[in-house]
């Protein structure tokens, strides 16, 4: 292992070259979305970046698949080195890189710091740190690759912005600011497409999990307002047609232990009556009310929030 011998302020602030950067969230399912990281232009190199990760519903819970240390990545965490790495005073050298709260999140209390773990959003801090230093060194980090990953809590729109506080995105010459393009993702926990915070959701998983439920692309956006069937008919492509209502007929005062109930005619999602029929009155009046509608009649944003 070489000597760790500068101050890491000296390190996040090393060296030249210029580059179009590009950071994307990207949704892995189950929660996890990697945040990814990609280069362009003339010859370069990324030395650190210190990013924003929100999401506008839910909480960040974990972060993980981050590279710790010394070689072709990016495993130096200003804060957590700081707080949790211990250096040989007698060699220069860093006793070990393996200690658990050794991350690359952000001190929640240094300034312009995000929440942490647990909140709507977390701060990294993440750095290169390799020998020989030069940008063509064979263990500098590689112009595209995954800087970590994040794991969220329900459905939700993940975000990633520079954090200009604590550097942004730094490259091996900092007077030299890189072109920085952020891309963020929805995100679906889980696989699941119908969101949990809804009062029908567990109906819905009472029922199979019916993507038809669903938004697109695992639904088509317009079942909650009478598209049984998932699909355009006739010449006029009406949405709520004949095809739609048969289903609805055939379903008519189905419940929902009936091992022949189609869910998607179960338009608006709920038990009616003492009986607690799924397809009844309230289905057939949102069918009729839709009639002949149109894509282009339609919102196509089902399902909705009650």
């Amino acid at each position: 292992m070489k000597k760790f011998i500068l101050p890491l302020a000296v390190l996040l602030l090393a060296t030249p070259a210029w580059a179009d950067v590009t950071i994307t969230a990207v949704d892995e399912g189950g929660g996890v979305v990697a945040i990814n990281y990609a280069v362009s232009g003339e010859p370069n190199k990324v030395r650190a970046v210190a990013l924003d990760i929100k999401v506008d519903a839910g909480t960040i819970d974990a972060i993980s698949d981050y590279m710790k240390g010394e070689g072709p990545g990016f495993g130096i965490f200003p804060a957590s080195f700081r707080d949790y790495i211990t250096v040989d005073p007698a060699t220069g050298e860093v006793t070990t890189w393996d200690v658990n709260d050794y991350t690359p999140l952000a001190d929640v209390n240094d300034p312009g710091a995000l929440g942490g773990l647990g909140t709507a959003g977390i701060t990294i801090e993440m750095g290169a740190l390799y020998y020989p230093t030069g940008d063509s060194s064979p263990n500098a980090p590689p112009d595209s690759g995954t800087l970590c990953k994040v794991t969220v809590t329900e459905n939700c729109n993940l975000t990633v912005e520079e954090n200009a506080t604590r550097g942004g995105v730094v490259l091996t010459d900092p007077s030299v600011p890189p072109t920085v393009v952020l891309v963020g993702t929805p995100v679906v926990p889980g696989g699941v497409c119908f969101p949990s915070s809804y009062s029908t959701y567990n109906d819905w998983v009472a029922m199979g999990e019916p993507a038809c439920w669903c938004a697109p692309p695992d639904g088509g956006g317009y079942q909650c307002d009478g598209d049984v069937d998932g699909a355009t008919e006739g010449y006029y492509k009406y949405r709520v047609y004949g095809k739609d209502i048969n289903l609805l007929v055939a379903n008519w005062k189905r419940k929902i232990d009936d091992p022949l109930l189609d869910p998607c005619a179960d338009i608006d999602h709920k038990a009616e009556g003492y009986y607690k029929y799924r397809v009844y009155g309230k289905d057939i009046g949102i069918l009729v009310a839709n009639w002949k509608a149109k894509d282009s009649d339609l919102a196509g944003d089902c399902p909705r929030p009650e």
